[in-house]
């Protein structure tokens, strides 16, 4: 599966089979049973946390790829949660508004255009096989100079995250994501963060809408 770069932004190109999985069934497959638990520890919650307000995640948010809890600094005034486990969205307390559906299957978000202030995804872009769509339809859904702020670790479900990504580090990953961003042609320059954390690493991507 590929992805590209909107027209008129600078180019950007992933090689052959960057976006490849070594398991390509159905993601409501894997995603079907509920996973009720972290996957970064303690320390790397609260870096998320840490970094997700100093970005100013506020106003109205849609967590991306999301599950039972969102790693948000207090509850805002209104939180879109979309994930792929029903089940999960349904125990995340602060959700005012929860929304089942697989980006890889269809990479539009499925909610209004300018309709949040920001978007966050944590610890799941490594999951996305369609990106650059992703990211320019979440560009689509924010209101103008809307943030799009994403978290990521080292730890994955290597069965299910790209090949791209498993060929690299913590370094490569924050250049992958930030990739994303140019390719999609809908954002400022992005910043990439390697935060504190004395557990797992944390990296922090953000980018505001143009």
């Amino acid at each position: 599966m590929s992805d590209s770069a909107a027209s008129g932004s600078s180019p950007v190109t992933f090689p052959p089979g960057f976006f490849d999985r070594a398991d390509e069934r159905d993601d409501a497959v894997f995603y079907g049973p509920p996973r009720l638990v972290h996957h970064i520890d303690d320390a790397a919650i609260a870096a998320v946390t840490a970094y997700y307000r100093e970005v100013g995640v506020t106003g109205d948010v849609l967590d991306l790829m999301s599950s039972w809890v969102s790693h948000l600094p207090a509850r805002p005034r209104h939180l879109t949660v979309l994930g792929m486990n029903a089940a999960e969205l349904d125990a995340n307390p602060w959700a005012d508004e929860r929304v089942v559906h697989d980006l890889n299957a269809d990479p539009r978000v499925p909610l209004p255009d300018a309709c949040v202030d920001t978007a966050v995804c944590t610890v799941s872009v490594d999951y996305l096989t369609r990106p650059v769509a992703v990211f320019r339809d979440v560009a689509r859904v924010l209101r103008p100079g809307g943030r799009f702020a994403l978290t990521f670790s080292n730890r994955c479900f290597p069965s299910k995250a790209i090949r791209g990504w498993l060929a690299t580090g913590d370094t490569g990953h924050g250049e992958i994501v930030a990739s994303y961003f140019r390719a999609s042609g809908a954002f400022e320059e992005p910043v990439i963060e390697k935060r504190r954390s004395r557990g797992d690493p944390v990296v922090g991507v953000s980018a505001a809408r143009r």
